[in-house]
């Protein structure tokens, strides 16, 4: 049994009890070791499961942490650790003074529209870097996104995430994530992938808005699980570009939602009171799509439809640094910016950049940051340039700073150090504007 005064791992003093997850009770906690206020997460299950299932949640929680150290984005809950006591995991997290939208939402009934696109704005941001790790949430609820009283919203949980083509550990014949926000597909028996957490936003959103989950609520789960599987959402009482949002998100064919990425351009656009950009073409149930291969992780396209990453005429575009061979114009459309290698010799560490997705008016990019010394290093700083008419609108797992068109990236201070030949990546998304999109960007990447 685990009290108020406990020390775990003899580091961190538990306080007080500051909330339920779906995996355990969160506590509020003293990291001794660096006298800071963290949040812990004990795990805990019921015990009418069984020791297997128990020890499959166990399992759960430590892929979690694992998945969740990857992520640094400040609409992400961060993960600091992960230890045992007496056998039993625990999860160090980022402590966040905050209400979960579910308790809001016990208070009042529905959100404004101004609210509820903010929010949706925030937690596309992360999702979108998660996706781009390779990460699916699979229980994006209300009970999952957090609200400072400032309004920052950050989304927590990724305790029955997992990252595609990890072995899936809720076996046993149960539905990993809360019913009222599943996707039609995961509902039917289906895999949860990336489509499905772009439907979870938008039910968990739907729900915000409308004062009701998209199908209603039922204390039946087999009901609703039914009614999620072979029907269409509840007509929404609000119209306007909000309303015709979450209907993109809400579509029942996977393939034919957007992708988180463009997700959030969506909600940007609300939020600037600018005119939503037309939903994108997309292959049909059934198509086969390209397959994506990135450095060391293998990416798996998930989801009934397979619509993850790639919109149709995504292309990748790749650029290591210092190797200069250029990349023939050919083998890049307009839409997305071309890459042509450039760097003095030998700096210390190379740069791989990559568009991994793209759309009219957009793209997504992630740089490999590679140790190329025969020593390891202690930190590191990607430059270039940015072309014309171009802005970032978000960045993990680094920092940035833009002076004029220069761009540089810092390493954040968990990848800072890196050993002989190891690896780490960062992200953005960008957009065109009304701005020459066959820009060429020059990497370089120097030691610190």
């Amino acid at each position: 049994m685990t009290d108020a005064g406990q020390l775990i791992a003899g580091r961190y003093r538990l306080a007080e009890r500051a909330g339920q997850g779906a995996m355990g009770v969160v506590w509020r906690a003293r990291d001794e070791r660096l006298d800071r206020v963290v949040a812990v997460k004990q795990l805990s299950y019921d015990p009418a499961i069984g020791q297997a299932a128990g020890d499959q949640a166990a399992l759960r929680a430590l892929r979690e942490a694992r998945l969740a150290a990857r992520l640094r984005h400040p609409h992400a809950v961060t993960v600091h650790d992960v230890v045992e006591e007496a056998g039993r995991p625990y999860l160090v997290m980022e402590y966040l003074p905050s209400r979960s939208l579910a308790g809001i939402l016990l208070d009042r009934e529905a959100l404004p529209e101004g609210d509820v696109a903010r929010l949706g704005l925030q937690i596309a941001s992360a999702l979108a870097a998660a996706h781009a790790e390779g990460i699916v949430h699979r229980d994006v609820t209300p009970a999952n996104v957090l609200v400072a009283e400032s309004g920052a919203a950050k989304i927590a949980d990724f305790g029955i995430s997992r990252a595609t083509g990890e072995g899936t550990v809720t076996g046993g014949g149960f539905i990993a994530g809360t019913p009222a926000y599943l996707a039609p597909e995961v509902a039917g028996g289906g895999e949860a992938g990336f489509p499905a957490d772009v439907y979870a936003l938008g039910a968990t959103l739907y729900r915000a808005l409308e004062g009701r989950p998209p199908f209603g609520d039922d204390e039946n789960p087999i009901a609703l699980l039914l009614r999620i599987a072979r029907e269409d959402p509840i007509p929404p009482r609000h119209t306007g570009p909000l309303a015709e949002v979450l209907g993109r998100l809400l579509r029942r064919d996977p393939a034919q939602r957007p992708s988180m990425a463009e997700v959030q351009e969506l909600f940007e656009a609300v939020a600037d009171g600018r005119a939503l950009p037309p939903p994108r073409p997309r292959p049909r149930t059934g198509t086969r799509l390209l397959r994506v291969h990135r450095p060391r992780r293998r990416v798996v396209l998930a989801g009934a439809g397979g619509a993850v990453l790639l919109a149709l005429g995504v292309v990748i575009g790749t650029a290591l640094v210092p190797d200069a061979t250029p990349v023939p114009p050919s083998a890049t459309p307009r839409s997305v910016p071309a890459v042509v290698p450039a760097t003095p010799a030998d700096l210390g560490c190379a740069a791989r950049y990559d568009v991994t997705n793209s759309w009219p008016g957009g793209y997504q990019v992630q740089v490999t940051v590679r140790n190329d010394r025969s020593a390891g290093l202690s930190g590191w700083s990607v430059r270039w340039t940015l072309p014309a008419g171009h802005h970032i609108t978000g960045l993990w797992n680094g920092t940035f700073t833009v002076d004029g068109s220069t761009v540089t990236v810092d390493n954040a201070g968990w990848n800072a150090k890196l050993d002989a030949g190891g690896s780490t990546t960062f992200g953005f998304v960008a957009l065109t504007g009304t701005g020459d999109a066959a820009g060429r960007p020059e990497l370089t990447c120097r030691t610190v």
